[in-house]
């Protein structure tokens, strides 16, 4: 930590106390240099995690829309919620894992899409209707072709 009184790059840290509300560390400081003393805050830098929509446009990810969007396909069907919230947590942690914090849609629709056809296949074909976006029933039947030719592997 550079010094305040005269520039110098190191100090030692003597007394370090976290905010009453843990948003922030207190840490008083005194320069090697010079010996005088100075406090430093510390906060954590949340970096927002983006989704990319397919016109371009970025939001924040939220994981109640996506949870809505999985309780709906999941509705009626051996799946619970405790799955749910493992596969948000790793669309989470894939879009933290990204070099910009930042997903397109299509990405997290394929990976989740991925994760239900392993708990679920109703559901998986639930989710894939709103996803993909089938354009006609030829398209959903060819859908519904590649899994159940994947499932006779």
């Amino acid at each position: 930590m550079k010094c305040i009184f005269c520039g110098h790059m190191e100090s030692k840290v003597i007394d370090t106390r976290c905010s009453e509300d843990n948003t922030y560390i207190r840490r008083r400081r005194e320069c090697l240099n010079c010996s005088q003393r100075f406090t430093s805050y510390e906060r954590v830098e949340i970096i927002p995690q983006m989704v990319v929509k397919k016109d371009g446009t970025r939001q924040p990810f939220n994981r109640d829309k996506l949870l809505n969007g999985l309780l709906r396909a999941c509705e009626k069907r051996p799946v619970s919620l405790e799955q749910l919230e493992m596969i948000i947590d790793d669309v989470e942690n894939l879009i933290r894992n990204t070099p910009k914090h930042e997903i397109p849609t299509n990405k997290i629709g394929e990976f989740v899409t991925e994760q239900l056809r392993k708990i679920d296949e109703v559901s998986y074909v639930r989710f894939s209707s709103v996803y993909k976006q089938f354009k006609d029933v030829n398209s959903f039947m060819e859908e519904l072709n590649e899994l159940i030719n994947k499932k006779k592997l």
